[in-house]
């Protein structure tokens, strides 16, 4: 599916979603870019007054490997997945996305390097044949606790795709799994294991953190620097945590489990970025700190659709409804401005002359926002 628009279009009757303001009026694009902002019009696709905002930008989606491996021993045909997971993406108003492709084993996983390179070899097929409705990137998502992250790592960090890596240890007792107690119950939940295998299971990953963390976050955070890659943390939960990320060059801070943590974050001049999912639902799944809290706090910058793509625009339009002083620009910039210029993506984010015409045609329907149509560079793609 081609997305590159030369002709001319209008678009009559929105909501125009800008920086600092909502305006009634019409924008036109050509060659892919906006052109004209407000002038009236009475020619051209009448969008009924719904809003009109820019392509939502996703730094962190786990999505791509569910539609590959969506059971236990299940492999899905890589291209098919990939085309399944670009639709979605698609439908939720997302039109740049970083997919994130686990690099290292941190659980009972049975999906290894090679195939992390098929993931990554898949999407570039879709965007150089383009047949894929939104714009794709590739975000490493990089267990450093795990025995071999670092050599998967070195296999895939110069595949032309990869923009942005994570450093993360969801070992026990560390960041989001601080309490032994939560880390419990979500693993045996989730691993189905029983009371001896799982004390097992806990004894290896809490050795391998032991053994691999520490050399292996500078060692990727160094191959990060050499290659331009930008890097983000993943789950601070405190100061201390902030002050390693700084000296390490991270930007991003992905998650932060406290209010402490994202404090410091902010004093540090880290991005904080936190789930959509946190947002809608009122509060993180794992007990840490709630997403509403941070932006009633201003301490919230970029919102990710985490392990739900359509949760970035629900969640966007919750804070309006659900935090006092957050309006509808200001909701909208964590979706798309604020996670461009995270990426050093400046080119795309928000409805400008001369920016990229990314766009999205939303309506509120029961509380819910609904994605009526998208734009990728001037041509529709949903």
């Amino acid at each position: 599916m081609t997305a590159i628009g030369l002709d001319q279009t209008t678009l009559t009757n929105a909501r125009i979603v800008l920086g600092d303001q909502v305006l009634e009026g019409a924008i036109e694009m050509a060659g892919g870019v906006i052109t004209d902002i407000g002038s009236a019009s009475s020619r051209g696709t009448d969008l009924e007054g719904d809003f009109l905002i820019p392509g939502l930008v996703e730094l962190h989606t786990d999505h791509l490997e569910t539609h590959y491996a969506p059971r236990p021993k299940v492999r899905w045909h890589p291209v098919a997945a990939v085309q399944a997971h670009d639709a979605q993406i698609a439908a939720s108003g997302i039109t740049t996305v970083f997919d994130a492709i686990r690099v290292g084993i941190d659980e009972h996983a049975d999906m290894g390097a090679a195939e992390l390179r098929i993931l990554a070899d898949a999407v570039t097929a879709g965007v150089e044949a383009r047949r894929l409705r939104a714009d794709h990137f590739i975000h490493l998502r990089c267990e450093v606790s795990a025995p071999d992250c670092l050599e998967a790592f070195e296999g895939i960090m110069d595949h032309p795709l990869v923009r942005l890596a994570s450093l993360m240890d969801h070992a026990p007792g560390q960041r989001q799994f601080a309490n032994p107690d939560a880390y419990r119950a979500y693993y045996q939940g989730k691993l189905k294991m029983s009371d001896a295998q799982l004390a097992e299971f806990i004894a290896r990953r809490t050795l391998e953190s032991i053994s691999y963390s520490d050399r292996h976050r500078k060692a990727l955070a160094a191959l990060c620097h050499a290659r331009g890659i930008a890097l983000a943390s993943h789950d601070d939960a405190t100061a201390a945590h902030v002050d390693e990320s700084l000296e390490l060059g991270i930007r991003i801070a992905e998650f932060p489990t406290t209010m402490e943590a994202a404090q410091a974050s902010r004093e540090a001049g880290l991005s904080i970025l936190m789930g959509g999912p946190n947002v809608v639902r009122g509060g993180s799944h794992s007990g840490n700190v709630s997403a509403r809290d941070l932006a009633a706090a201003g301490l919230l910058d970029i919102l990710s659709s985490d392990y739900i793509p359509f949760s970035m625009l629900q969640s966007a339009f919750c804070l309006v409804d659900e935090v006092a002083g957050v309006d509808v620009p200001q909701a909208i910039s964590l979706v798309t401005k604020r996670p461009a210029e995270a990426a050093g993506l400046d080119d795309r984010g928000e409805i400008a002359l001369g920016k990229r015409a990314d766009l999205v045609q939303v309506r509120i329907e029961d509380g819910v926002p609904i994605v009526r149509t998208v734009w990728r560079q001037g041509r529709r793609v949903l």
